[in-house]
């Protein structure tokens, strides 16, 4: 256990920042799930708001940018790929 008052507030403030980021990444992996279990035809309507989500969790420091960047690059090429695929 800490024994300075500052360490006390570290563990405080690391303790609030872990449940926010799990938080928001649990959002992040429901929001992915949703997106690549739904039917191809609605691919496209739900990459604006899979992003979104994404984009959050940059915006909060819960995942890097690059990684952020790599999913939404996937995802967009899923939803080109199905477009395709159901015309």
């Amino acid at each position: 256990m800490p024994q300075h008052k500052s360490a006390w507030k570290r563990m405080r403030t690391s303790a609030k920042q872990r449940t926010r980021n799990r938080a928001v990444r649990s959002q992040v992996r429901h929001a992915i799930r949703t997106y690549r279990e739904a039917d191809p035809s609605k691919k496209p309507d739900l990459l604006p708001a899979t992003i979104s989500k994404i984009d959050n969790a940059v915006r909060k420091g819960v995942i890097k940018d690059a990684t952020a960047n790599r999913m939404k690059s996937r995802f967009a090429n899923l939803a080109n790929m199905s477009q395709k695929a159901s015309a």
